[in-house]
């Protein structure tokens, strides 16, 4: 059919952020489950044995693919045959392929052969990817005439691209379904086809698209094919980025409702947008709390399609945003809830995507069952205070222990000794400001028993020493108040530290004024990995520093004016050793109500003087406001930040900047040796 498009580009190559690496997790009332999945032989689960079954594997659609219709009511994938685990392409096709209903977890990376080939899947499946780790290069799925009720979720698919960026030869697309119907597509990074990375074609309907990342890619996601106005499709909460065209394109749609999507055209890529929402023919659309960025011509109709907008935002679009017409009410077909369009990008960015909990199960299969202890300040748990919970954990736990944290403000310090691994601390609140952590020790604070100050690390809030520890859905504070305390000396006052291997901060808040979160390790020659997602860090001086190895993505940086109302600060003070990766912030947000060109990314900490030290930060794919300075990186206590590792790439917003001897960006080559993998070195965290 015929698209409006612009013109031709050739595609770039090279290797994309993050591959098979975490994304995020947002739900913070999901259950979630860690991975232990071993063997080369797909796992077999009977019926009997998942009458507990984790609620991934029993998930429903919403939006169309709920509604009744068809014989089919709703999108439930395969919840009622087996769950089976493959790692080949073989087993793959086996399953997908079959009669019967299954729920296919996907755990690795399956290459297609050959390239561009589309697996036929039946009726009644699940295809899953397990945490982060399931991906399928080089090929897809493929939904024929009748196939109906299937899932398709938290995978990786990519990388069919053939060196035409308008490639008309080969049809190897993520996604196509031609008749199908109540097919559910969630949760997913798709990207680099050769095609589509989603088609509905031939009257497929009932189908629901959400909480996807579409990206690098020119004919991204298209619908229609047909001269019948039949199709029904919801398209909530996905990310389009760096898109060329067909964002989606909607052709001859009976109900398109499309609500809460993010469509982001980065500046200075290779790929320019051609447009974005497009209504054709007989569509009846409903766009609805969306955010276009840097869009050209972001929603388009023809003369017969209709397009209904509603609180939708616009940010440096160009062209045309058409609207007009009656369209239909979505609330007579299914319920649904609105987000605020101006949160959409934060909330996109830290959700859709592949997340560690979904497709992940047996956390305690090879150590035993997972403890949960239960702490509430009202007496109602097992425990009144967290550190009363952390003490009951057994020393040397095998197995992972939960700390059930309910709603409330819990004034104390925590340490989480070195002897005490695979702690989590859970908060169980609808929001991670419910459940909150808090004190207002500082290092010049004196310690009540007469021995001296608690010095920076001894202030923090939380203590982390154990290996394998998470926490999530909470918030960690300290709220030392520095304007009433100026005649003490020792400012720095730390919410969270961390001295130890494989941490996992998933959906929280960590805020304070100076060394904010203390990122550490249990000592020199110790590695310490951490991975912070979806969450919020709030400070004003050096509030992200230490020796330890971590990425903090797909979260968001909020500066912090001083105590005096002042805007100056520094947000990463590494003190990274020679032979070790330092401070990685990837796919973020950084700014705050602070003035302009005040704050730096960051400066060099050679703790004690440690000449031998080389400190490292990278900020890439990551937003900035213009609250960051020009030249963003400084020296400190005598040490140049040019004798260090400090680098951007691919960073926007008003406080981005190009190359220059004051703002080293990195080089593609160098930018595929400083991604998210590298960081983590072989460590996938999967939330339990």
């Amino acid at each position: 059919m015929s698209e409006h498009r612009s013109k031709a580009r050739h595609r770039r190559a090279g290797k994309l952020l993050a591959a098979g690496l975490p994304l995020t997790l947002t739900t913070a009332s999901l259950v979630v489950y860690g991975a232990a999945f071993g063997g080369a032989a797909p796992h077999q689960a009977s019926a009997a044995t998942t009458a507990a079954a984790p609620a991934w594997a029993t998930a429903t659609a919403d939006g169309f693919a709920s509604v009744d219709a068809l014989g089919q009511k709703g999108t439930y994938g395969g919840r009622d045959g087996r769950t089976v685990t493959v790692r080949t392409q073989a087993d793959l096709e086996k399953y997908a392929t079959a009669a019967e209903p299954y729920v296919i977890v996907v755990a690795g990376t399956i290459t297609m052969n050959p390239v561009g080939k589309e697996i036929k899947v039946a009726s009644d499946k699940t295809i899953v990817g397990a945490g982060t780790s399931g991906h399928i290069v080089g090929g897809g799925f493929f939904l024929g005439q009748g196939v109906h009720n299937v899932i398709i979720r938290n995978l990786t698919i990519r990388d069919s691209y053939q060196g035409i960026w308008n490639d008309k030869d080969h049809d190897f697309d993520a996604v196509q379904m031609d008749g199908a119907h109540h097919v559910w597509i969630d949760h997913n990074d798709l990207r680099h086809m050769a095609d589509g990375l989603i088609d509905v074609r031939k009257d497929s309907t009932y189908v629901t698209v959400s909480w996807n990342k579409l990206s690098d890619n020119n004919k991204t996601f298209g619908i229609g094919w047909t001269e019948n106005v039949t199709t029904d499709l919801t398209v909530h909460h996905n990310w389009f980025r760096e898109t060329e065209q067909r964002n989606p394109s909607t052709d001859n749609v009976a109900h398109a409702h499309l609500y809460n999507n993010f469509l982001e055209d980065a500046p200075g890529t290779d790929i320019a947008s051609s447009y974005g929402n497009y209504s054709r023919g007989g569509t009846r659309m409903v766009l609805e709390n969306s955010y276009f960025q840097g869009m050209k011509n972001p929603v388009i109709k023809d003369a017969t399609a209709t397009i209904v907008q509603r609180g939708n935002v616009f940010s440096g679009t160009s062209g045309r945003n058409e609207s007009g017409g009656t369209a239909f009410d979505p609330k007579t077909y299914y319920a649904y809830t609105l987000d605020k369009a101006a949160d959409v990008p934060s909330l996109l960015r830290s959700g859709a995507g592949p997340r560690p909990s979904i497709g992940t199960t047996g956390a305690a299969a090879s150590t035993g069952a997972a403890t949960t202890l239960t702490v509430a300040k009202d007496g109602t748990g097992q425990y009144r205070t967290v550190q009363a919970a952390v003490n009951a954990v057994p020393a040397n736990n095998p197995a992972r222990v939960v700390i059930s944290i309910k709603p409330g403000t819990y004034r104390e310090t925590v340490k989480v000794p070195s002897n005490k691994p695979h702690v989590t601390f859970q908060g169980t609140g609808g929001s991670r400001k419910d459940t909150v952590i808090v004190y207002d020790n500082a290092a010049g604070t004196r310690k009540p028993d007469g021995s001296g100050t608690y010095g920076t690390s001894g202030s923090a809030t939380v203590a982390v020493e154990a290996d394998d520890f998470q926490a999530r859905n909470l918030t960690v504070s300290n709220d030392f108040d520095e304007g009433a305390n100026q005649s003490l000396s020792g400012h720095q006052a730390v919410a969270l530290r961390t001295a130890a291997d494989k941490v996992f901060l998933d959906g929280v808040i960590v805020e304070g004024d100076q060394d904010t979160l203390l990122l550490d390790t249990a000592a020199k020659d110790r590695l310490g990995r951490v991975y912070v997602t979806g969450s919020y860090i709030v400070g004003n001086v050096d509030f992200v520093f230490g020796r330890a190895t971590a990425v903090i993505d797909r979260s968001v940086i909020t500066l912090k004016k001083r105590w005096n109302g002042t805007s100056a600060g520094y947000i990463t003070a590494p003190s990274t050793a020679a032979d070790r990766k330092g401070f990685l912030i990837a796919n973020s947000a950084i700014g705050g109500d602070v003035s302009d060109r005040t704050f730096h990314l960051g400066r060099p900490w050679h703790a004690g003087g440690d000449a031998s030290l080389d400190p490292q930060t990278t900020v890439r794919d990551t937003t900035l406001s213009a609250a960051i300075r020009t030249a963003p990186w400084t020296d400190m206590s005598g040490f140049s930040w040019k004798d260090d590792r400090f680098a951007e790439y691919r960073n926007t917003g008003p406080g981005a900047g190009s190359a220059s001897g004051d703002r080293p960006h990195l080089t593609d080559a160098q930018a595929a040796d400083q991604e998210i993998a590298d960081w983590l070195a072989g460590w996938t965290p999967t939330a339990s």
